[in-house]
């Protein structure tokens, strides 16, 4: 039995890639997760691909989930499912995804969803591979695979434009978390946010991509903000997909920038897609993920899968840099996130930082999901001004 296994992972390289489509017939297709459309749209085009984009994440995509999906299973499994299905029904027959080592469960996401899939009836090629195990060797094979590309230039193209897309939008993120809490007229910085999400869509040279960070952060700054408000930082942490999904995570950085909070996440789609694919000897500085692992080093010994590490390496750096809070996202039964939020009652209490841990389902209610982010807004604020003002008794908010 193990010698047909072996052979089996032999012959199927990235899970199960076959032959049958042929390349100028592919037409591929991912999961939705924030807007990572626009980087990999440019990087498939640039090579010659077609592709299919599902739409975004909603109440129907998250319904047609749940409908076919088990009990139990995470909330981000349930939306990837719903993406591959209506992408297969757009004319999709090639459907692209990582897979992740340790405990999380993501690493099986798109084997469940394949039985699924064919048991549903669909004909399609699932192209799975691993980007922790080769890194960049195993990603040109994928996308090799999926186009049969044979052009350097047209690989460097387009890894340069879905790389420099990829950092575009984090920049354009960062700094609507800024100017949100901050701005004088209510909803412009979300308004330069969804500007530059179209210019960035539309930018398709490799000199106008590279650019693009510097025009973000000057154009922003354009933005009128009252300089003396008093704006507490409060970083949101946890599971990756929910990190970086606004219909996921119930919008979370626009309710707290509604009310007055600086977001800061410290997981980003570039800075990920930097410490999996760059080799180890690129990196001038120390990295995210080993920073966190410094950090944490007094709580946990080894990574374990998913973000669980940068969780609680996170939380530790936060407490030592004055960070006013963290907020920790997570799916409902999510393994590895579920070892931390134990953890960060210890964080919190010897590391004397506020932490609310926030679990998400298709069961989660918006109501009650702000009226506690509301009332751990107030405990931050409240904590900033003992802070600051140590002999005051009584201070309004």
């Amino acid at each position: 039995m193990q010698a047909n296994i072996e052979k089996e992972l032999q012959t199927n390289k990235f899970s199960q890639m076959d032959d049958t489509i042929k390349a100028k017939d592919r037409i591929i297709a991912w999961p939705r997760m924030g807007r990572i459309d626009i980087p990999l749209k440019a990087l498939l085009l640039t090579l010659g691909a077609k592709v299919v984009i599902p739409p975004a994440n909603s109440n129907e995509v998250l319904e047609l989930g749940v409908k076919n999906s088990i009990e139990g299973i995470c909330l981000p499994y349930k939306l990837n499912l719903a993406n591959y299905i209506m992408a297969l029904e757009n004319g999709a027959n090639t459907l692209m995804m990582f897979q992740a080592p340790g405990s999380c469960r993501l690493g099986n996401y798109t084997k469940m969803a394949q039985k699924t899939l064919k048991k549903m009836g669909y004909e399609f090629d699932m192209v799975i591979f691993d980007m922790y195990k080769s890194k960049m060797k195993q990603t040109l094979q994928a996308f090799w695979h999926v186009t049969r590309c044979i052009n350097p230039f047209k690989y460097y193209k387009a890894f340069s434009l879905g790389f420099n897309k990829f950092f575009a939008i984090d920049e354009a993120e960062k700094q609507m978390f800024y100017y949100r809490p901050r701005e004088l007229r209510k909803g412009e910085a979300e308004r330069y946010y969804n500007k530059w999400l179209k210019i960035i869509d539309g930018t398709n040279t490799i000199i106008g991509a590279k650019s693009l960070v510097k025009k973000i952060r000057k154009d922003f700054k354009n933005i009128e903000i009252d300089r003396k408000k008093d704006i507490p930082v409060v970083y949101l942490l946890g599971e990756f997909f929910v990190l970086l999904d606004p219909y996921t995570n119930q919008n979370i950085e626009k309710v707290l920038g509604e009310m007055g909070i600086e977001v800061q996440r410290q997981i980003m789609f570039s800075g990920w897609l930097e410490h999996v694919l760059k080799p180890s000897f690129f990196y001038k500085k120390e990295s995210h993920r080993e920073r966190c692992v410094r950090y944490a080093k007094e709580y946990m010994k080894r990574a374990i899968g998913g973000e669980c590490i940068e969780t609680i390496g996170d939380t530790v750096y936060a407490a030592k840099n004055g960070i006013d809070g963290v907020i920790h996202l997570m799916p409902f039964s999510c393994m590895p996130e579920i070892v931390s939020q134990n953890i960060l009652s210890k964080v919190s209490k010897n590391e004397d930082i506020p932490i609310l841990s926030l679990v998400l389902d298709e069961q989660t209610g918006k109501t009650g999901y702000v009226t506690r982010v509301e009332a751990f807004v107030d405990l931050v604020k409240r904590k900033r001004v003992r802070k600051e003002h140590p002999q005051a008794e009584r201070i309004k908010l």
